[in-house]
């Protein structure tokens, strides 16, 4: 044969082989075979990891806390990554009730309860107040008459 001419088993790059090479072949063979079909299932899991277009959610930690006092009054502090952004800002009772109400009932009603007691005090006061306003009246009536 010449250079130019192969035998169909050189054409199709089967070798021939002895008995003895017929055992050792195997192992050899198939040994190749797995770690070429880990390389090809390796490298779609690269590129899916590259190509990945999901949107990583972004949480934003923020503290707000609103306190109020048994005279009605609030006042709001703001914490963002653990720095205080506000802090003591006067909030309308109004205010806070409004947002409890969009909250949630259970927060809604707790403070409600607070605000409603606030406001009997604040009753009481006044009514205490508007009584001494009268006396004040009528020792001043009787000083001019």
């Amino acid at each position: 044969m010449t250079e130019e001419q192969t035998t169909p088993a050189e054409a199709t790059g089967a070798t021939s082989t002895t008995p003895s090479d017929v055992d050792a072949a195997p192992a050899s063979a198939e040994t190749p075979a797995p770690a070429a079909a880990e390389a090809p299932a390796a490298a779609p899991k690269k590129r899916q990891t590259r190509k990945s277009t999901a949107k990583k959610t972004r949480t934003v930690e923020l503290t707000l806390t609103v306190t109020g006092t048994a005279d009605g009054e609030w006042q709001a502090d703001l914490m963002h990554q653990g720095k205080r952004v506000v802090q003591a800002l006067p909030v309308a009772a109004a205010a806070v009730s409004k947002a409890a109400a969009e909250l949630n009932t259970e927060i809604s009603e707790t403070i409600e309860g607070v605000i409603n007691e606030a406001r009997q005090q604040h009753e009481a006061k006044l009514a205490e107040l508007e009584a001494e306003v009268e006396r004040v009246r009528k020792a001043l009536a009787e000083l001019e008459g």
